[in-house]
């Protein structure tokens, strides 16, 4: 009994044996089998996510292109700049690091709030700017701490150069950090720390072809997520450079001219290929400060100066023209057969229309006058009379021909049209009709009339070539040179503008004598060296907020009248006189620091302006008659 029982105790444990080695073989096979599909099977995922942690794509934003003048000259680059970035997976707890860099770089109140917003929009991995445009000191003091700093490190970068400041900052414009708004593309550019895109000017309306295409930067990093070395490195492709008309010398010029008047802007264009060679709007603004980061007081500073410097007067400017308005009107009733150049009116001083009194600027008026002398002493009874005889829709398509009331499609944001009223507009938007009164007053460029000094560098275009010149900043890619030649060819052979070349002929010769003869309202700023005459108008616009009471006494001028309540000096001009090349318009606001008129303040900035063109023309020839253009203007 006691055998039987131990036989089968024995076979139960020989059993329960073979259970358990079965069980331990299943497990060792198991294990063995996860061990082969982990080592071998998976071997090279694994190894790929292994370097994963141990190495870091990055990419590497390409150098913005450069904005050049027409000779090559940079009025935006790219410098060096040491910045402190943080990666927000790295760092653990972000305020006792923001605070531990504070202690070695001062990080202000703006930089902090900066800081966690960037990281509450952006991927965790992407690095965050803690500190821009470091010194030498600060970059290194920081640099030998960083073992101490999870996620936090220093990079070099690029910083938008404006080596010319304010002097271009309206037509360059600025780059800027990137906003929440900016990021609804594609571009992984736009989540780099150090990434800038154009806010305006050239640099917006360019924005992506100054970009460029991002490279990558393969790393090895440590535990803290610190770089130990750079494995490979794949650079972009830099930006496109864009090439201006625009002649920095000339530009130059003309900002120190206006900044002598305070608030002004001028436009100069080559009036053979439409190339803008000045656009100038003063005071200007620091561009840099804006790529660098504009602190908020320099922000409400820019904003509450009555000189509006964040405003680029030249193309979204609005100013009644005055009197530059004139040979617009000559022209219509010219072309509409309601005038010759031997028409002669009487002006005693002021037009009677009904109750109404028009008066003209000469107390006692011109006397008899024909439409030479009517443009070249600025009569304004002549162009009452000329204005009422023509009707407003008559002047208003014929400043539509000469590009005024109109958007010209400069390749910068921010143009405005202004405007050249009709009938059906007053109706349209008053509900009130057009009355005879409301043309007599756009006769001489006041009223409804606004233009801005673009049109009218336009206007003056037109009026000295006959043909419809359009403007355009940018130059075709790789024409750098500014000889005659090039020029030519780049001529985009302007429409005519359809008015019969005698009337051009009748409207040159009168704005030859307004700069020319004695009698001439831009007389004493005329251009004095032989063959490089100018001919031009002045104009001096009325400010419609003034009172009534103010209004009746006629142009309001002079330092002891509020800056703000002045007239503005306006001149149009082009030379040379006799084969016109250049043509600008310059807008002085309120009269500038006199007070002064449109002879007395715009004309003179026009001519030093002109004259210089002329002088830096590399060739120094000009054909005989470009457009039809007459050969002599004449004298009286």
């Amino acid at each position: 009994m006691a055998e039987k029982r131990e036989v089968a105790r024995s076979t139960v444990l020989t059993r329960r044996a073979l259970f358990l080695a079965g069980g331990q073989a299943a497990l060792l096979a198991t294990v063995a089998g996860r061990l082969y599909f982990l080592q071998v099977v998976e071997a090279g995922r694994y190894q790929m996510l292994a370097d994963e942690n141990r190495i870091s794509i990055r990419l590497i934003a390409p150098p913005r292109g450069r904005i050049l003048d027409r000779f090559g000259v940079p009025l935006a680059s790219n410098r060096p700049t040491y910045r402190a970035e943080l990666v927000p997976d790295q760092a653990g707890d972000i305020a006792a690091t923001l605070d531990a860099v504070n202690k070695l770089v001062p990080l202000t109140d703006n930089d902090r709030r900066r800081v966690l917003h960037d990281i509450r929009v952006k991927h965790g991995f992407v690095p965050v700017v803690l500190k821009e445009n470091m010194s030498w000191d600060d970059m290194a003091r920081l640099e030998v701490n960083t073992i101490e700093l999870a996620g936090v490190a220093v990079a070099q970068g690029r910083i938008r150069d404006y080596p010319f400041g304010p002097s271009a900052s309206h037509l360059v414009g600025y780059v800027a950090a990137v906003s929440e708004d900016d990021m609804q593309g594609d571009d992984p550019l736009l989540e780099l720390p150090d990434f800038r895109i154009g806010k305006a000017g050239i640099e917006k309306a360019y924005d992506i072809e100054l970009r460029g295409t991002a490279g990558t930067s393969q790393v090895e990093v440590n535990a803290y997520g610190q770089v130990v070395r750079e494995l490979a490195r794949e650079d972009g492709m830099a930006g496109q450079d864009v090439a201006l008309g625009l002649d920095m010398a000339l530009q130059d010029l003309a900002v120190q001219r206006c900044t002598e008047q305070g608030s002004a802007s001028m436009v100069l264009l080559d009036l053979w290929t439409g190339e803008v060679l000045a656009l100038v709007s003063t005071p200007g603004y620091d561009p840099g400060a804006f790529a660098a980061g504009l602190s908020s007081v320099q922000w409400q500073t820019l904003v509450a100066d009555p000189m509006n410097p964040l405003s680029d007067k030249a193309i979204s400017g609005i100013y009644a023209p005055g009197s530059t308005f004139k040979p617009l009107v000559a022209m219509a009733a010219l072309d509409g057969g309601l005038l010759t150049p031997d028409t002669e009116l009487t002006c005693n001083g002021e037009f009677v229309l009904g109750d109404a009194v028009f008066h003209c600027w000469k107390k006692g008026g011109h006397g008899t006058l024909s439409l030479h002398r009517a443009l070249r002493e600025s009569c304004d009874v002549f162009f009452y009379r000329t204005a009422d005889m023509c009707g407003i829709d008559r002047i208003a398509a014929m400043a539509n021909r000469f590009g005024l009331g109109v958007e010209c499609g400069l390749e910068i944001p921010g143009e405005r049209t202004g405007l050249i009223p009709t009938r059906g507009w007053k109706l349209a938007t008053t509900g009130v009709t057009w009355q005879r009164g409301d043309t007599i007053s756009c006769g001489i460029g006041q009223g409804y009339v606004s233009v801005t000094p673009l049109q009218l560098a336009i206007y003056v275009a037109r009026i000295a070539t006959g043909r419809a010149v359009a403007p355009r900043l940018v130059r075709p890619q790789g024409v750098m040179a500014s000889d005659a030649d090039a020029a030519l060819a780049m001529n985009a052979d302007f429409a005519p503008i359809g008015v019969a070349e005698r009337h051009f002929d009748t409207v040159r010769t009168a704005m030859w004598g307004v700069a020319n003869e004695e009698h001439g309202t831009a007389y004493h700023a005329r251009i004095t060296v032989p063959g490089m005459e100018m001919a031009g108008k002045t104009g001096t616009a009325q400010i419609h907020h003034v009172s009534k009471d103010v209004r009746d006494k006629g142009i309001v001028t002079g330092t002891v009248v509020p800056w703000k309540d002045r007239d503005h000096a306006l001149f149009i001009a082009f030379a040379p006189a006799g084969a016109p090349r250049y043509g600008c318009a310059v807008v002085v606001e309120h009269g500038g620091v006199s007070g002064g008129e449109g002879g007395a303040v715009a004309a003179p900035i026009a001519r030093d302006v002109l004259l210089a063109a002329q002088q830096r023309d590399p060739v120094h020839r000009v054909p005989a008659q470009p457009f039809g253009a007459p050969a002599k203007m004449a004298q009286d």
